[in-house]
């Protein structure tokens, strides 16, 4: 991943796209291009999955507290969607502490296992 990627918010999309052009021929006929900024789906799919596991107290003080759950287990949600997700999901989002996200976050990628399980959550083409 490029070193800055966990500070730019294009940065996920710019990934899928440089992703997507390492590919040959074949795989890229058949491999899904997605934009996390026009999607939003792994972050209003359900409130089970924004949970802190691998983070470290300096990283949990950064983010803000009225982004984390009462019970401190991860962020809050209202209902399924995070409460940092602005924007219509499938239109245009976007994570109002990209920077300080949890690991959770960060780990999830535009096409991977867990994006499309979300995509297919919230009704999106996979």
């Amino acid at each position: 991943m490029p070193q800055d990627a966990g500070r730019n918010p294009a940065a996920p999309g710019l990934l899928a796209l440089v992703a997507a052009a390492n590919l040959s021929s074949s795989q890229h006929e058949t491999a899904p291009l997605f934009d996390c900024q026009s999607c939003g789906a792994c972050c209003s799919y359900s409130a089970e999955w924004p949970r802190f596991s691998t983070e470290d107290d300096a990283q949990l003080d950064r983010i803000p507290e009225k982004y984390v759950a009462a019970d401190l287990s991860g962020m809050r949600c209202d209902g399924v969607r995070c409460s940092a997700l602005s924007g219509e999901v499938g239109k245009s989002t976007a994570c109002g502490i990209y920077e300080l996200r949890p690991d959770v976050c960060r780990a999830c990628m535009p096409g991977d296992a867990e994006c499309l399980m979300a995509r297919r959550a919230v009704g999106l083409p996979v």
